[in-house]
């Protein structure tokens, strides 16, 4: 049985992506809040987050991170989202 309306799911904005020497600002970590379904079905969908000014930022999941026990997946976006966006709610589509 197939729905015609995409589920939503909501994550959490933890922070840029870290190396050792450098911090990667075009890929954050997002941590799923509410999900039915499985980490590994979630690369490929299309996220949202915007700011308390209006400006919305669009994005896609890319990669899960780790082993997706923790539920934390990588995101890159368009536009690189400020720091002030961390912490936010995003919206997987």
């Amino acid at each position: 049985m197939s729905t015609s309306t995409p589920v939503k799911v909501v994550g959490i904005i933890l922070g840029y992506r870290r190396g050792s020497g450098r911090q990667y600002v075009d890929q954050v970590y997002v941590k799923v809040v509410t999900s039915a379904e499985d980490i590994h079905s979630l690369v490929g969908r299309k996220v949202e987050v915007s700011d308390t000014y209006g400006n919305r930022y669009l994005g896609k999941v890319i990669k899960v991170h780790g082993s997706g026990k923790n539920g934390v997946v990588i995101v890159t976006f368009n536009t690189n989202i400020p720091g002030q966006l961390i912490g936010s709610e995003v919206t997987i589509f």
